[in-house]
């Protein structure tokens, strides 16, 4: 990178440690980039005349006298319609092979949208998956999780909902993926056709882990620039939070800062906050929603990440290995989505709040056979059809493979209450029996 007149450089190191330096510098701004020996770095740190740079590739090999030059300006991307289709690097950069975007250069990671501005979400968001739409319909302005173990196929599930999904632009921000998943999100968005639709900010685990840092805050500009100036319905993905909070954790490790629970800094709440904060409904139209994986470690969800995730969000969806079918679901009693009542039964078909309820509450009947079963007690003929639908219920519609649109999905759902119950045992609506029953 070329070094301009009025940049500021330096040649006098403080301080080395693995991830940082430390130089002494004036009217220096926080979260400033600067070149450390050619090395991209970020100002994490200023004590009067002291400036720590946090160096995204390490300092290994960087001496004390290494050229530190500042470039007056935190983190920037060049927004505009030319983002579309195309994958960038932590910095903006492309990956792909194509051209540089041209556009207007604007400053990542600024202020969430004042609440005055804010409108109270009430749009469906369909993701065509059975397991979200039915039981926790998702809303435009909404901030939620998935949580799963590291060897679920969380990456596969956030490419389908990117190729289903209702919106105008879909923003992957994938940090830590390893090059099979760049290339599958690359390969499977490219055959299908949306590429039009879809920007990518990839980290790969070749990449330093200190850039994950940066691909939320270039993930959200680019959704705000089309949100805000288009009036467009933004979905943001974000995979994978937990080694977003690892990287936040290296660096504040290596500044020796004291760690809180589980080794993660004591601004988890806040790093994080500031993330999913950005999700927002615009009057006047615009959108963005954020869904982001969290991974669990060991399936511990009361680990800092997910906890502190938790108190942030509105909801979360919860992916679990069902051993009845050897696949992957949605599982619908640890899935919550707090803002769902804002659009089923109104944007989506009147019997869908009962159909839920009472599939759920059938599904929890047959929890309590399956216990009953396992302690070696009797089964009922009520306890072995719920069994048998739980199974078919699974398969049908909890399963992650599954795309069908909402009408199918409650469709598919009263030939399974047909299938295995009598009207009454159902306890759904009169007029809605009358109207949906399928009769066997």
């Amino acid at each position: 990178m070329e070094t301009l007149a009025f940049q500021k450089i330096y040649t006098k190191i403080k301080n080395i440690t693995k991830a940082t330096i430390t130089i002494e510098a004036d009217n220096i701004g926080y979260d400033e980039m600067a070149l450390v020996d050619g090395r991209m770095a970020q100002v994490v740190k200023i004590s009067k005349s002291e400036v720590v740079l946090q160096v995204f590739a390490g300092t290994e090999g960087i001496s004390t006298n290494a050229e530190v030059v500042f470039l007056g300006n935190p983190p920037q991307l060049k927004v505009g319609e030319q983002l579309a289709g195309r994958f960038f690097n932590a910095f903006g950069d492309p990956i792909d092979g194509g051209p540089n975007v041209e556009g207007r250069t604007v400053e990542i990671g600024g202020p969430s949208v004042n609440p005055v501005r804010r409108k109270q979400p009430s749009q469906l968001i369909a993701t065509g998956i059975a397991g979200i739409d039915l039981n926790n319909s998702l809303v435009t302005g909404q901030k939620i999780p998935f949580f799963a173990d590291p060897d679920q196929p969380y990456n596969q599930v956030m490419a389908n909902v990117a190729l289903r999904a209702e919106a105008d632009k879909i923003i992957l921000g994938g940090m830590g993926l390893s090059n099979d998943d760049y290339l599958y999100f690359k390969n499977l968005f490219t055959n299908a056709g949306a590429l039009d639709r879809i920007i990518s900010f990839v980290n790969t685990t070749e990449d330093p882990p200190v850039e994950r840092l940066l691909i939320p805050d270039m993930s959200l500009t680019s959704a705000e620039y089309f949100a805000v100036e288009k009036n467009e319905k933004v979905l943001v993905l974000l995979t994978d939070m937990t080694l977003f909070a690892d990287a936040l954790s290296i660096v504040s490790n290596r500044m020796d800062q004291i760690p809180s629970k589980d080794s993660m800094p004591g601004s988890l709440y806040s790093d994080l906050a500031r993330i999913y904060e950005k999700a927002v409904q615009f009057p006047e139209g615009g959108s963005i929603t954020i869904i982001a994986v969290t991974t669990l470690n060991g399936g511990d969800i009361t680990h800092a990440i997910p906890d502190n995730t938790g108190y942030i969000t509105e909801g979360q969806l919860f992916l679990r290995n069902d051993s009845d079918i050897g696949k992957v679901i949605v599982d619908p009693f640890r899935s919550l989505s707090r803002l769902k009542q804002l659009v089923i039964g109104k944007q989506t078909r009147e019997d869908h709040p009962q159909v839920m309820n009472a599939a759920i509450r059938l599904y929890a009947d047959a929890a309590n056979a399956k216990t009953k079963q396992d302690n070696g007690f009797d089964l009922t003929d009520y306890d072995e059809r719920t069994l048998e639908f739980a199974r078919e219920y699974s398969l049908q519609i909890l399963a992650i493979d599954i795309n069908i649109d909402t009408e199918k999905m409650l469709d598919v759902t009263w030939g399974l209450f047909s299938k295995f119950f009598e009207r009454e045992e159902v306890v759904v609506r009169q007029e809605f029996v009358d109207k949906y029953w399928v009769k066997n």
